[in-house]
């Protein structure tokens, strides 16, 4: 694996990208969540100052007896809405059509290797794309996979006791 010195990671997306990035929402609160499959939307941010966002992102890990979800920063820590969950860790995810209070707990480096060697194992495509986003290029390889999850920053969503899960 090797990642691009002269890329870090990847950019904003804007044109069709930007679109469909800002449409997803949108069909998430209209009901349309389980079209979505292993993706999850996340209402982060909303302080004082700006208003809450929402974002559509993929589910790398779920463990329904855990009540959690394992999510993945390809843009790195620098994302926003990992930041803002670092800032406030207590939100809500949509999976499907149901609104869930979860908490965000984030996994160290050690645990990122072996969840993207997990991840990597089960969804190789889907693996790759990721490590592509964050800059890295993969072989598929389980080494290749572990050491992109030692750089990429994982965030496991932790739902509130008492909620019911999809």
């Amino acid at each position: 694996m090797s990642a691009d010195p002269a890329r870090n990671r990847t950019e904003p997306p804007h044109g069709t990208r930007r679109r469909l990035a800002r449409v997803s929402p949108a069909l998430f609160r209209a009901g349309l969540g389980p079209l979505f499959g292993r993706r999850l939307l996340l209402h982060h941010g909303g302080g004082t100052s700006e208003p809450g966002r929402r974002v559509v992102l993929e589910v790398v890990a779920y463990d329904a007896g855990q009540g959690h979800w394992t999510l993945a920063s390809a843009s790195g820590p620098e994302a926003s809405w990992y930041r803002n969950l670092r800032a406030n860790p207590k939100t809500t995810v949509q999976a499907g059509n149901h609104h869930i209070a979860v908490t965000a707990q984030f996994p160290e480096a050690g645990e990122g290797r072996d969840i993207m060697a997990r991840y990597g194992a089960a969804h190789p495509r889907a693996a790759r794309r990721l490590c592509a986003l964050g800059g890295f290029t993969p072989d598929g390889g389980t080494h290749d996979f572990r050491m992109a999850g030692g750089r990429i920053p994982f965030v496991r969503l932790v739902a509130e006791p008492g909620q019911r899960l999809p």
